[in-house]
């Protein structure tokens, strides 16, 4: 019986990434429809944070932080300023790991449903 309730519990914990994956998998099919090019995909930058898209549109670098809900809570809540400084400063240290210098924006994609809003340039 234990072995049963441990592996419930293990696909319930499997869910949110799943359902993540699934909402990045949409956002990146938004973006591209909106001709951005997908440089990178969940960008771990060491003890900083982890960038969800990183994209090229133009001559600006895209750092996408994606975020998406369930109905009964709008998603762009989960957009924090604490978030928005880890993602700040994955940026730096992408952009300086990577010795770019180019004009860059931190953005966010929520997605509600079957709905995408992009918010470009998010500042704290």
């Amino acid at each position: 019986m234990n072995e049963i309730i441990s592996i419930h519990h293990k696909k319930m914990r499997e869910l949110p990434k799943i359902f993540g994956d699934e909402s990045e998998d949409l956002a990146t099919l938004f973006l591209e429809q909106e001709k951005f090019v997908i440089i990178e995909r969940n960008y771990f930058a060491r003890k900083l944070g982890e960038i969800d898209i990183i994209a090229m549109q133009g001559e600006v670098l895209h750092f996408i932080e994606v975020k998406s809900g369930k109905a009964d809570f709008d998603p762009i809540y989960n957009v924090t300023p604490a978030k928005l400084r880890k993602v700040i400063n994955s940026a730096h240290y992408y952009m300086k790991s990577k010795n770019l210098d180019l004009s860059f924006s931190i953005d966010a994609l929520i997605i509600r449903g079957d709905e995408v809003e992009f918010i470009g340039n998010v500042t704290l």
